[in-house]
């Protein structure tokens, strides 16, 4: 069995203690809010937080050695050079130079952000529209609440957490051998002890008011539910049929919204919606426009209803369309009475995005 306790999904949303034109003070609560974060941090920007620094004045000689010089805490400042974030990561890496700090202003150092820390971000222009709403975004996602999904087979589970901003595996249960031939009455008693298995792992991972989703292909999904019940167990529950296992059922289950309102609010729900009809609309030669010129015509003729970017080429100030920055292009939109997505691509469809460049639009009529 591989399993992650994964607590720190479970926390709450950005938490925002000072926010006016050109600062911010946030304290990080989850991963989802490590995603968004990563994509506030740019270079040029300051940002400060508590940090640690050796003290070159403690060391000197002791004894014909060296005594090292004491690491001290302290709050550091830098102007930001670049961010280090891997998916779902609980940390990120802030490159910088000191701008303000008790020594070694001028000098390099590297913030590493973790969950429930305070950080500063400052911007002498003033924050972008784009980061203000993702920003709310990240607020808003308090409203909604938290989802496990486990994925049932019959010699296999794994258990995801739907976040905001993408699916991730936190435990995958195996049975290895049994099930597959011999005694029928032997083989249920291994069933049934590889499901108690499960059901003590779920006890102890899941927070008891989280809500699960149960999901597979076969009727062994229903085993589980009534184990999970029989354990006291009472947390809403559904059990859902799928075509397949695996992730592909996570992913069914996300794309068709199976789940009804149990995932219908959840950010990248809606991403996923939007791009399952963007890409219907291109197997059928609909109302939707990608490639930089079909994007820049649809733009002129005020024809964009949504347009799907990826937050990351929304933010890369060497990516260009039209002689002009992805922020600074998608700057008319709202003015022309579209609305723009920021979307992850730390899920499979945000994946097919990148694919096809980056950026799709759903047009109000077929160019």
């Amino acid at each position: 069995m591989k399993t992650e306790t994964f607590w720190a999904y479970l926390g709450e949303a950005m938490n925002i203690l000072k926010r006016d034109q050109h600062e911010w003070k946030l304290r990080v609560e989850s991963v989802d809010d490590m995603w968004v974060l990563a994509r506030l941090v740019r270079p040029g920007y300051s940002f400060a937080m508590l940090g640690e620094r050796r003290d070159q004045t403690t060391g000197g000689e002791e004894g014909g050695r060296s005594k090292q010089s004491e690491r001290k805490k302290m709050w550091i400042q830098l102007q930001v050079q670049s961010v280090e974030h891997q998916t779902f990561s609980d940390t990120i890496r802030v490159h910088g130079i000191i701008e303000q700090a008790p020594l070694d202003v001028g000098l390099h150092h590297t913030h590493l952000v973790e969950i429930r820390d305070d950080v500063v971000l400052r911007s002498n222009k003033g924050f972008s529209a784009m980061d203000r709403d993702l920003l709310s975004e990240a607020v808003s996602a308090s409203k909604r609440g938290q989802v496990a999904l486990l994925v049932v087979e019959g010699d296999e589970m794994i258990l995801y957490f739907v976040t905001g901003r993408g699916l991730r595996e936190s435990a995958t249960w195996t049975m290895r051998g049994g099930g597959k031939r011999g005694d029928l009455r032997q083989n249920e008693g291994i069933n049934q002890q590889f499901r108690a298995t499960v059901v003590s792992g779920l006890t102890q991972q899941l927070n008891e008011d989280l809500p699960l989703v149960i999901c597979g292909p076969g009727h062994n999904r229903d085993r589980v539910m009534a184990d999970l019940k029989a354990a006291g167990h009472k947390r809403t529950m559904v059990s859902i049929a799928t075509s397949m296992g695996g992730r592909g059922a996570a992913n069914e289950v996300l794309r068709e919204g199976l789940a009804g309102t149990l995932l219908s609010e959840h950010q990248m729900v809606k991403e996923i919606a939007l791009l399952e009809e963007a890409w219907k609309r291109i197997s059928t030669d609909g109302a939707v426009a990608y490639g930089s010129l079909d994007l820049i015509k649809a733009m002129n003729e005020g024809a964009i209803d949504t347009l799907l970017i990826s937050a990351d080429l929304l933010r890369d100030e060497a990516a260009q369309i039209n002689g002009k920055s992805w922020e600074q292009w998608t700057s008319q939109l709202k003015s022309l009475g579209g609305t723009l997505v920021q979307c992850s691509t730390d899920h499979d469809d945000g994946d097919q995005l990148n694919g096809m460049g980056g950026a799709i639009a759903l047009l109000r009529y077929r160019m």
